[in-house]
C-alpha cells in the first residue's frame, strides 16, 4: 500500500492494531521521511457517545547550518477529534479550513519566528 501526499509516495512499512507506519522515496537508516496514521475508536458512556480520534504524523531530517549539529528531525503531528453522529459535510468544511490554515503564510510565520501573536 501507498500514499500520494503532494505528489510524494510513502510506502506502507509497519502495522499495528490501530496505526500504520511509512516511509517516504528519502528515508535512509539515517535520514527520517516517515509517515504515520493512527486511530482511536469512541468510548461511549451512559450520557455521551464518545469521540473518535485520528492522528497523522510526519518526521523528515533536515540539514541544519549555522547549529551545532549537522541533521536533526523536524515533526508535524496532527490530531483530530470528531464526536459520534458528525455530518461529513462539517468534517469536511473543519478540515477544509484548518488545511487553509496549515498552509497560510499566517501559520508559516508562526512556524518559522516561533510567535503567536501577530
Amino acid at each position: 500500500m501507498s500514499l500520494t501526499v503532494n505528489a510524494k509516495t510513502f510506502t506502507a512499512d509497519s502495522f499495528g492494531v490501530n496505526a500504520v507506519g511509512y516511509i517516504g522515496t528519502t528515508k535512509t537508516v539515517s535520514v527520517k521521511d516517515d509517515l504515520s496514521l493512527k486511530r482511536t475508536s469512541p468510548k461511549a458512556t451512559d450520557v455521551f457517545s464518545g469521540v473518535g480520534r485520528t492522528a497523522a504524523k510526519l518526521t523528515r531530517t533536515l540539514a541544519l547550518t549555522g547549529a551545532k549539529t549537522l541533521a536533526s528531525d523536524a515533526i508535524c503531528e496532527i490530531s483530530v477529534s470528531v464526536p459520534v453522529g458528525y455530518s461529513g459535510t462539517d468534517v469536511d468544511a473543519l478540515l477544509n479550513d484548518m488545511g487553509s490554515f496549515l498552509a497560510s503564510a499566517s501559520f508559516k510565520t508562526h512556524v518559522k519566528s516561533q510567535q503567536i501573536n501577530f
